[in-house]
């Protein structure tokens, strides 16, 4: 087809009057009856890949997509368009299922999207393999691998079904795709000489920014601050416990805002997406089910309440941030024991064997005679025994159907799924179970939460890890993220005088001396960078269980600098290439270099990029007499606060009022109670323009007695 007329083709059925790029490459390909591998980011106009085809060619184009709510989205736009499409999943019934499939027969629809599931059932797929399918578009290709980060098994199916059907063209896409993932992706599909199509994974509109966080707290003050700053956005949680929590606090601060997760029920979780993506509430929390084929393009930013699993996962969903094209943050709140609910999945996802054999046996002592189990996943886990990961019932469950040991079938009238034994009498040490398989899944997926885990500890621009991370060579900086912002603090050079190179040397002699002394390597690491900055602070926090920091020469030596700026020269000394974490063990460890090791030695030079000392003496000591002073909490001083803060948010144009103060700032005051500006910078969320602004207000309350105090003044 000429390019003529695939733009009117593109103007008639869809009402636009260009192709981005590379759609129009991939249509053409698509249109030659040649495979295709589409790599696209999302937002980019990936389903227009195989919807135009649909429509210039005879027969059925088939999509596969996993999840429910994005199929139907994309059928619903489709009708708009007056384009006929339908879908086939669990949320009809066989019926239903029925009369769809008579339609394809009967060439009544073009566009059929199917959960991979449904591939299961032999008599679907012989019903599917006498309809003439002309495109099989595997949307989120990358659930074909486990290299991915949402490996499906029922994408494996595909290939058969693929045989069944003789063989139409094929269009593998999805929006993240490491090399490993793309081989993958050809191998399962067996592409015939596919024609790749990478759009490039750089999203130059966002910052992605993570976000080093010590405490829950530290996250909320930040997550607060960006919603003040941002307005619209998708707050990411790992659990739906999270998201509860999250939400909680945000309703805490009167923050309207929808939630989403599993733990809902289909129609809550409709309602919530819909008041989202229709603009009546502009924030979101939810896991990470939450955003596939979000369609709301001004979403400002995207915030990571825990680490996710992979980078794949987390740039797929960081990118559901600017689809409009202009500026959008992506933050991540790190905090490195977060890794430990990834590592929880991971062992959900990646039951031993001991595991799947035992959950069989179970199954055999509770079949019916015909063979059957009604038990729910969470039944079958007592059995086991409570503490078995609830994840990984699930998981043995697809990894003894996949074995063929036994079958998963619908109970009529129930949302229980029920197991049927195909081989009772096989006992369990002779299942036939692919052990290199899941060994080789398991060391896959602990590689992709370790790569996670890097980019957080990355020092540079974090765009350009990230594309590193993706195959691209030589990616260029975004010059946008706190990686690159802090590259542009200042001019790497050496130490200007004796003063600043003995700052660095007394650094780094703490690092030596709260490690381990190995006699072949020099300092083997025994402690984190938190505890290692407390100790040159002199705070008792620096001791634990036996070790008394107090006993170190380094102990309080740079106490004088204050935390804030030792905490920048750390990050300094660790992109400078003198410390480095390992993040192998249950929490992170710092550790010297051997170049360290000749700069605390005074035997070699070195540059840095310098923080600036932004606190006098002066003013540390009053940080510091500030946060010694703690005063019993008085609920009705907080209440006045309260009072206060309400009244200005209305004065100040009725704006929210955690956009003055948020509550947990009103309970600092409370606690700490300063007297002058200078202190009340010592708040954490209190900075130098609220300080300024809003401060005195409250001052004024703070510095009389709260019994004397007019509660409307």
């Amino acid at each position: 087809m000429g390019m003529n007329n695939l733009h009117q083709a593109l103007q008639k059925n869809f009402g636009f009057s260009e192709f981005r790029s590379p759609q129009e490459e991939v249509i053409k390909t698509i249109l030659e009856g040649r495979d295709s591998l589409v790599i696209m980011p999302t937002g980019k106009g990936k389903s227009l890949c195989y919807q135009l085809p649909a429509m210039l060619q005879p027969g059925v184009t088939i999509v596969i997509s996993p999840l429910i709510a994005l199929m139907k989205d994309q059928v619903d736009a489709l009708l708009r368009h007056r384009i006929p499409a339908s879908y086939i999943n669990s949320s009809l019934t066989p019926t239903e299922q029925s009369a769809e499939i008579d339609r394809l027969r009967n060439g009544l629809t073009k566009i059929v999207y199917i959960a991979p599931e449904r591939f299961r059932n032999r008599s679907f797929l012989q019903a599917i393999s006498q309809i003439d399918v002309s495109l099989m578009a595997v949307d989120e290709a990358h659930c074909l691998s486990q290299w991915g980060h949402d490996f499906r098994p029922d994408y494996l199916r595909l290939d058969r079904a693929l045989e069944l059907m003789g063989r139409p063209t094929v269009a593998a896409l999805t929006a993240t795709a490491t090399p490993e993932v793309r081989q993958d992706i050809r191998n399962g599909l067996r592409l015939n000489n596919p024609q790749a199509f990478v759009a490039g994974f750089a999203r130059p509109n966002l910052a992605f920014n993570i976000r080093p966080t010590n405490s829950n707290e530290e996250k909320f003050t930040h997550l607060i601050d960006l919603i003040d700053q941002k307005r619209t956005g998708i707050v990411y949680c790992a659990t739906r416990k999270s998201v509860e929590r999250v939400s909680k606090r945000l309703a805490e601060e009167n923050v309207d805002h929808v939630t989403y997760h599993g733990g809902m029920d289909s129609d809550t979780r409709e309602q919530m997406q819909e008041q989202f993506i229709s603009a009546n509430t502009d924030i979101a929390v939810a896991t990470n089910a939450f955003g596939m084929g979000i369609d709301r393009p001004d979403i400002r930013f995207v915030a990571h309440f825990e680490v996710p699993g992979s980078v794949e996962a987390y740039y797929q969903e960081a990118g559901r941030a600017g689809r409009d094209g202009q500026f959008a943050t992506c933050d991540l709140l790190f905090n490195y024991a977060d890794k430990r609910i990834q590592e929880m999945f991971l062992e959900g996802s990646n039951p031993p064997l001991p595991i799947i054999q035992g959950l069989y046996e179970l199954l055999r002592d509770q079949a019916n005679e015909q063979q059957e189990i009604h038990l729910s996943s969470d039944d079958l886990r007592q059995h086991l025994g409570p503490r078995t990961n609830p994840m990984a019932i699930h998981t043995a469950l697809s990894v003894l159907n996949r074995s063929q040991a036994i079958e998963r079938f619908d109970i009529p009238g129930q949302r229980l799924r029920g197991t049927r034994l195909l081989q009772p009498n096989l006992p369990a040490e002779k299942l036939e179970i692919d052990t290199h398989a899941l060994a080789e899944k398991a060391e896959r997926d602990a590689a992709k939460l370790n790569a996670m885990i890097q980019f957080c500890y990355s020092r540079g621009c974090r765009q350009a890890w990230i594309l590193s991370y993706f195959g691209e060579t030589n990616p260029e900086d975004c010059g946008k993220c706190n990686g690159c912002k802090r590259q542009d603090q200042g001019d790497l050079r050496p130490p200007i005088d004796e003063k600043e190179k003995n700052i660095v040397r007394k650094a780094l002699s703490g690092v030596a001396r709260m490690s381990w002394k190995n006699p072949s390597s020099g300092y083997d690491a025994r402690f984190g960078k938190r505890r290692i900055v407390q100790m040159l602070l002199g705070s008792k926090q620096a001791s634990v269980g036996n070790f008394d920091a107090s006993t170190l020469s380094t102990y309080g030596l740079l106490k004088a600098q204050g935390k804030a700026y030792l905490d920048a020269l750390f990050n300094a000394l660790e992109d400078g290439g003198l410390i480095e974490t390992e993040n192998t063990r249950d929490f992170p460890l710092l550790t010297l270099t051997s170049n360290g090791i000749e700069v605390m030695h005074d035997r070699a030079e070195f540059q840095l990029v310098w923080p600036e000392q932004k606190a006098t003496k002066k003013q540390e000591e009053q940080k510091t007499d500030l946060s010694n002073r703690i005063i019993d909490f008085d609920p009705k001083l907080y209440e006045k606060l309260k009072n206060k803060r309400a009244q200005l948010a209305a004065i100040q144009g009725n704006i929210p009022p955690y956009r003055i103060f948020s509550n947990s700032v009103l309970k600092e005051l409370v606690i700490h109670r300063p007297q002058t500006t200078e202190e009340a910078l010592s708040i954490n969320g209190i900075g130098e323009v609220k300080a300024r602004k809003q401060f005195p207000h409250f001052l004024k309350i703070l510095q009389k007695n709260p019994e004397e105090t007019d509660m409307f003044e």
